[in-house]
């Protein structure tokens, strides 16, 4: 396992706000790009554009993504989580809260961008969203970690662009070794996906408040 990265820029509210708005402009760019019949001439154009767009974005950069003020835990800061992270292009996001007892819980939706069979979300995108629910709920044992395993079991397609809900819940806690399970279920409530997993927390978690 790789060192975990102890210093990173903390943004302010107002550029975390301006930059979560333009994280959400090119993930509707996204989904245009994949749904566009604007034809050849005008996909050339308006990627001309975006190449300028993107050289204005890169003038300045940082060596990592940044964090926002600290909350309880270090992932709590990570802004640009690819699964939660509203900085993040690539995230739905998956806005996820910890309930009593420690459940984690989300409702999201997805889009064209994540899909894998023709109408029904690609199969590796529902693990990504599951492993980040079971590594909050590892978290929220007191024993948060790094996945050791995720097993998943699709018992049905996950469709497309509807709200999807998905829980997840530490069962056991032995050592530095945290199992979780967790589900992704429809809109009618019949699970989709559901999946199990092991997280273990490196010594060094210890004494960095992750």
């Amino acid at each position: 396992m790789s060192a975990i990265p102890m210093d990173r820029p903390v943004l302010g509210e107002d550029e975390a706000a301006a930059l979560t708005g333009l994280a959400a402009r090119v993930r509707e760019l996204a989904e245009a790009t994949v749904l566009t019949a604007a034809g050849a001439a005008e996909a050339a154009a308006v990627a001309e554009e975006i190449a300028a767009l993107t050289a204005r974005l890169t003038a300045e950069r940082r060596d990592a993504p940044p964090f926002v003020t600290p909350g309880e835990r270090r992932m709590d800061r990570q802004i640009a989580n690819p699964v939660a992270g509203p900085l993040n292009p690539l995230a739905p996001p998956v806005a996820l809260e910890v309930a009593s007892g420690g459940i984690v819980r989300g409702t999201f939706t997805l889009g064209a961008v994540y899909e894998g069979p023709p109408s029904y979300v690609h199969g590796g995108v529902s693990a990504m969203v599951l492993d980040q629910a079971l590594g909050m709920a590892a978290a929220a044992s007191g024993t948060p970690g790094m996945t050791a395993t995720l097993e998943t079991r699709y018992r049905r397609p996950t469709p497309l662009g509807v709200p999807l809900q998905v829980e997840a819940k530490a069962s056991r806690v032995e050592g530095r070794k945290v199992y979780a399970s967790g589900t992704i279920s429809a809109p009618d409530g019949r699970v989709t996906v559901e999946a199990t997993a092991m997280f273990v927390m490196p010594q060094r978690f210890v004494t960095s408040g992750y």
